[in-house]
């Protein structure tokens, strides 16, 4: 069957479908059709499905409810995640009143951050726009995602905030939910197990050929040199990338169960793809 795919314009995200888009890894049930945008413009797509299979926020799934969670193919950090940057050091309390750069609503990040710190004034931009508006004074601080969490100091700013650590330690250690990929439920049970499998050794592929993942990752770069894209890859393209097991699932209940109980998203039903 001829399925459309969403990914994101990110190395991370191109290093995981380099098998599958190459098509070094074939499929006898699958041809791809595939997309690349924004995560947030992904997030926003999913609201009124468009797409077989897409990439996005774990955020998100709350206000997606025609899809069900792969258990491949999740960003999760390991005791990393999102970080807040500003020109100078500030304390929680001097944040809260800042106007804070975020990369989108429905990102994980933005969540996880109001989870951390409570609600604030924010203006949403494309999350590489963020460490110049932060340098410039445009804004007061930026929620950084993506490459740019390791690029910080040559933008010419500071850290001021570790989400990623934060949730490390009020979880006791739960991976940092951040970005998954989901199918539409109505593509049935037996299509779902057979994608999410296919995507699977997309994964093992692309680590098992790493150098020339890479290389095809390359293309996303955003001009970043080859060493720091290696680095952020091997952040994000982890075991629990490769099937998110009982601590992924349990990091994203366990975000939703937060969520809900200070009132930041709607009640839902989460759907996960059966083991």
């Amino acid at each position: 069957m001829e399925i459309s795919v969403g990914h994101t314009p990110d190395s991370d995200d191109a290093f995981m479908f380099y098998g599958m888009f190459t098509g070094k890894v074939p499929s006898p049930d699958f041809k791809v059709n595939h997309v690349i945008e924004d995560i947030e413009k992904l997030n926003r797509k999913a609201t009124d499905p468009e797409l077989d299979v897409t990439a996005v926020s774990v955020h998100a799934c709350a206000y997606i409810p025609g899809y069900t969670i792969l258990r491949s193919g999740g960003s999760f950090g390991i005791g990393y995640g999102p970080i807040v940057t500003a020109r100078e050091q500030k304390s929680i309390d001097e944040l809260k009143k800042c106007k804070i750069a975020i990369p989108g609503k429905m990102t994980s990040a933005f969540l996880l951050l109001q989870l951390m710190i409570g609600k604030f004034d924010y203006v949403e931009m494309n999350f590489s726009d963020i460490p110049e508006a932060v340098k410039s004074g445009k804004v007061d601080a930026g929620l950084v995602i993506h490459e740019t969490q390791l690029s910080y100091e040559q933008e010419g700013n500071v850290k001021i905030l570790d989400v990623g650590e934060w949730w490390d330690k009020t979880t006791n250690g739960l991976p940092v939910p951040l970005g998954i990929n989901v199918i539409r439920t109505d593509l049935g049970m037996q299509t779902i197990a057979k994608f999410d499998k296919y995507l699977q050794s997309s994964i093992e592929f692309g680590l098992e050929n790493f150098d020339d993942a890479i290389e095809y990752a390359m293309q996303h770069s955003r001009g970043k040199p080859r060493d720091l894209i290696e680095k952020f890859v091997k952040m994000y393209v982890n075991q629990v990338t490769v099937n998110m097991g009982d601590p992924g699932e349990e990091s994203i209940k366990k975000l939703f169960e937060m969520a809900k109980e200070k009132k930041l998203v709607p009640d839902f039903e989460l759907s996960i793809a059966t083991k």
